[in-house]
């Protein structure tokens, strides 16, 4: 049995995705970070770093199995399910390389528009220029190579496309004010946007956690 711990932010929801793509039996236990519940004594023995996602696979090999970080869950129940990664070779490798791409650019970067553009009281005209054209500069590093490709690792869908979805469905809500503009000058990327919007498992991914 799986066990996702989550909550309702971008990296939270890739999981959710994931698991609706490849049809693996899970349940979902809430973490509102709202309310710090993620520095509990009892989450951070599943995730270190306390942050979410984290997953428990109780039937793993070995006895269970605790993972953190979204990218490690995400190759994981790739591997686990034998779908949405390629098991060897370079389509392998191109895989893994825009799944780095996501969790070491794009989410931050957004995390930090995020941060300065719409939580924060205290703005910062350095901050916000350093962001923002940080965020079109790799928007449109997805928008190139979407122009050459269907999806971000080539032909087929994958865990990199689950794992940048969330990051740039937020530029539709809370980020639009920020970055709307930029995400509208990038037809390749809105051609994307809409594939995966009309996936069911996207879908239902999306709107977990239920809260």
């Amino acid at each position: 049995m799986l066990t996702l711990y989550t909550w309702t932010t971008p990296n939270g929801r890739k999981i959710p995705i994931m698991l609706e793509e490849v049809g693996l039996e899970y349940e979902i236990e809430t973490v509102n970070i709202g309310k710090d519940e993620q520095l509990t004594p009892a989450f951070l023995a599943i995730s270190p770093n306390n942050k979410i996602p984290a997953l428990v696979a109780t039937d793993a090999e070995g006895g269970p199995l605790s993972i953190f970080e979204s990218a490690a869950i995400l190759i994981y129940l790739a591997d686990k399910s034998g779908k949405l990664l390629p098991a060897s070779g370079p389509a392998r490798y191109k895989v893994l390389e825009w799944l780095s791409w996501q969790i070491g650019g794009l989410g931050p970067i957004l995390g930090q528009v995020g941060f300065f553009e719409v939580r924060s009281a205290e703005k910062s005209a350095l901050a916000s220029k350093r962001f923002l054209e940080e965020s079109d500069r790799l928007l449109g590093v997805m928008d190139k190579q979407l122009s050459q490709h269907t999806y971000l690792a080539g032909a087929d869908y994958s865990i990199a496309d689950i794992a940048c979805y969330p990051w740039v469905a937020v530029i539709d809500d809370a980020l639009k004010p920020a970055l709307g503009k930029s995400l509208a000058a990038k037809p390749h990327l809105r051609r994307w946007m809409d594939l995966l919007a009309a996936r069911p498992a996207v879908q239902r991914g999306m709107a977990l956690p239920k809260v």
